[in-house]
């Protein structure tokens, strides 16, 4: 089978997938597209004209990350990201569109202009934390001893918080610690810290800049 993953260098929804692939073992190629100048055949291979969007075969076009991330779990050998119990699987699938949610207000945050669009961005996403807080077990994954679809839905965003907690606060670690320690596993890992192309920390913060909104006015010259 042939499987080719179509990015953009900063995609979170992309880096989910190329998690998954890596963890799964299955053998992909990667082609980068400009967004803002897309080529004509990603504008007919892609419905929402978003990113990723995977071709198996050359012909058959897949969309959204979450429904790539389980073909890639079904058709791949060995134990599966997602859980056997029908409860715990939709269990899983709820909370990695809670971390869909959470990645929109991490957007929001990069677009915020000013500090009061920057604040509510924050308390969007921290109220979303905090629930997750609230339903995280015992760790270090978010079913327990192995990595889950769910785990590769919520490392992007932590990548980049990561990044933005350097330039302005968005959580206390101490007031979700469970949190915080899952996020500190994740991002250990060398399969996500190799899910981005190795100059992701300039280019995001590039992109920082070039939206000239509140963020970037914190950033130094």
């Amino acid at each position: 089978m042939d499987l080719e993953l179509v990015s953009y260098t900063l995609c979170p929804y992309v880096q989910r997938v190329v998690i998954t692939l890596q963890h799964r073992q299955v053998p992909f190629r990667m082609t980068f597209i400009d967004l803002d100048d897309p080529p004509e055949w990603f504008l007919e291979d892609s419905p929402f004209g978003k990113v990723p969007i995977l071709k198996v075969d050359g012909t058959t076009v897949l969309f959204e990350s979450a429904v790539i991330n389980e073909f890639v779990d079904e058709v791949a050998p060995g134990p599966r990201m997602l859980p056997d119990a029908p409860l715990a699987r939709a269990v899983n699938r709820a909370w990695t569109a809670l971390g869909s949610s959470c990645l929109g207000d991490h957007g929001d945050l990069q677009s915020a202009k000013d500090t009061r669009a920057f604040k509510r961005a924050r308390e969007s996403l921290i109220d979303k934390l905090e629930r997750l807080e609230a339903a995280f077990g015992a760790g270090p994954y978010f079913n327990g001893a192995s990595l889950a679809l769910v785990d590769t839905a919520f490392a992007p965003l932590f990548m980049r918080l990561a990044i933005l907690q350097a330039i302005e606060p968005i959580f206390d670690s101490a007031e979700l610690p469970k949190t915080a320690a899952w996020s500190r596993v994740l991002l250990g890992l060398p399969l996500v810290r190799d899910s981005v192309v190795p100059e992701f920390r300039d280019l995001y913060l590039a992109d920082l800049r070039k939206r000239r909104g509140y963020l970037a006015s914190r950033l130094a010259p």
